[in-house]
């Protein structure tokens, strides 16, 4: 997994987006009322978003849109997946080391 999609999804703000482009195609002007900056400050986030293949641009006149690009959020998921797996099974520990104790009190 490419280190720039991590760094992508480091930031906040950047998650935000991947948040709000969950429904759909969006043009810049309505991602940008959910954010306190400058659109030239939201636009690089954008950017940082396409460059790591999270998000595709289309331009539409003056306007550009967005939307979310399942295939690169899919390869997180799967180097994610692992993970989850091993999350699930401490947690399963867990619910029967207290199950026990419970059993015991």
């Amino acid at each position: 997994m490419p280190a720039d999609v991590f760094a992508a999804l480091g930031s906040p703000v950047r998650r935000r987006l991947l948040d709000l482009l969950r429904d759909g195609p969006r043009p810049v002007r309505d991602l940008a009322v959910h954010f306190d900056m400058r659109q030239p400050s939201l636009s690089e986030h954008l950017k940082v978003l396409r460059e790591a293949g999270l998000v595709d641009e289309t331009r539409h006149g003056r306007e550009r849109h967005y939307r979310l690009r399942g295939d690169g959020l899919a390869e997180v998921a799967e180097w994610l997946s692992p993970y989850e797996h091993f999350w699930r099974n401490r947690l399963a520990a867990l619910r029967d080391l207290l199950d026990e104790e419970d059993d015991d009190g």
